[in-house]
């Protein structure tokens, strides 16, 4: 399903049903059954960060466009390396946002 069909259904639930519907303990009693949620382990979340982060900068070290680019940013000179290097900064950070917001709607 898309989630045209579910508005859709959801508006049609809630123009016929008022409230909530009465179930004699039904739900409570299945949510109790459920075994609890396991926990992610987040060591293999910061073992990818750290290795991203690690092959990233390796790969940057032989460029000179890094070196170059931070010297113009720091010296407020607005050079195509600075630029990049502030757009890709920028970038990695939205690219970093969008991923914790789409985690967080998971939870």
């Amino acid at each position: 399903m898309n989630h045209s069909d579910d508005y859709e259904i959801q508006s049609l639930l809630r123009t016929q049903f008022e409230g909530t519907v009465p179930d004699d303990g039904f739900s409570d009693g299945v949510m109790q059954q459920l075994p609890p949620r396991r926990r992610r382990a987040a060591w293999p979340l910061l073992a990818g960060i750290l290795a991203g982060i690690a092959a990233c900068w390796l790969s940057l070290l032989s460029t000179p466009l890094l070196q170059v680019g931070w010297q113009n940013w720091i010296h407020g000179e607005l050079s195509t390396s600075a630029i990049t290097l502030v757009l890709v900064i920028a970038g990695m950070s939205l690219l970093a946002l969008a991923w914790a917001t789409m985690e967080a709607e998971d939870h």
